[in-house]
């Protein structure tokens, strides 16, 4: 269970000090995957910033499971925008290089869970390539496989399907919710897509203009409904999630 109490980020410079988020109050359990949305600049990143442990100084507390969220102790997934593979290093070294930055051993419980992820996600053969050599959605995928294999304590995601085309983009959604429901574990990730999060946010976090506040956690009943937009309760969240973003841009 991750606990965020009372969480304010402050930019200092020689003239002023400006708060850029909080205060930020929110509980999300093991199993929670919330979809964070929101005005441009309303503090997304930075709060996806301070749970990845980039931003180590902010005011309040995250806990996780009760204890400091130290991403020293802690396994904390990240998949950016821009996929974060390294093009020197292969398929296989981009998904294993977190073992190599902490200096694990690669069991082979882990490469037999690298194969296995890697067919579902039909990447399998790819091993061998070169980042440059994927399309956008393979270097997605590459990146999936790398944040799941980990067993992460915490996934974090910055809007990881945004440079995907349409098409692409509803599979490679897909495909990431059905690794996600056998890998549970706890999720957040930044959209800008109403869309997005009434699909894959089985709870959406909507955020007020900078200063970044929550203005409301909707418990969303269309999370991972392949036929979402269909459902009676679809063009009711829409609005209210629209009106709610609104609202925050006059704050």
């Amino acid at each position: 269970m991750i606990q965020i109490n009372n969480v304010s980020v402050f930019y200092e410079s020689k003239r002023e000090k400006v708060k850029a988020l909080g205060p930020i109050n929110f509980k999300a359990e093991n199993d929670d995957i919330c979809a964070i949305i929101g005005p441009s600049g309303c503090g997304k990143t930075t709060l996806l910033n301070v749970l990845s442990g980039i931003i180590k100084k902010y005011e309040g507390e995250v806990l996780l499971d009760l204890k400091e969220l130290n991403p020293h102790i802690h396994k904390i997934g990240f998949i950016p925008q821009d996929f974060g593979l390294l093009p020197w290093k292969t398929v296989e070294e981009n998904c294993l290089l977190p073992f190599k930055i902490k200096k694990e051993v690669v069991e082979n419980d882990t490469t037999q869970k690298m194969d296995l992820i890697m067919k579902r996600l039909n990447i399998n053969e790819l091993k061998n390539r070169y980042p440059n050599e994927l399309s956008g959605g393979q270097k997605q995928r590459v990146s999936i496989v790398r944040s799941f294999l980990i067993n992460p304590d915490l996934l974090l995601m910055d809007e990881a399907f945004s440079a995907l085309d349409a098409i692409i983009r509803d599979e490679a959604q897909e495909l990431f919710l059905d690794i996600w429901n056998e890998n549970k574990m706890t999720t957040f990730f930044i959209t800008h897509s109403i869309d997005e999060a009434l699909y894959m946010g089985k709870k959406i976090i909507v955020m007020s203009n900078r200063p970044g506040e929550i203005i409301e956690v909707i418990d969303n009943n269309l999370f991972n409904n392949k036929y979402y937009k269909k459902d009676k309760d679809y063009s009711i969240l829409f609005s209210h999630i629209k009106d709610l973003i609104k609202r925050g841009w006059d704050k």
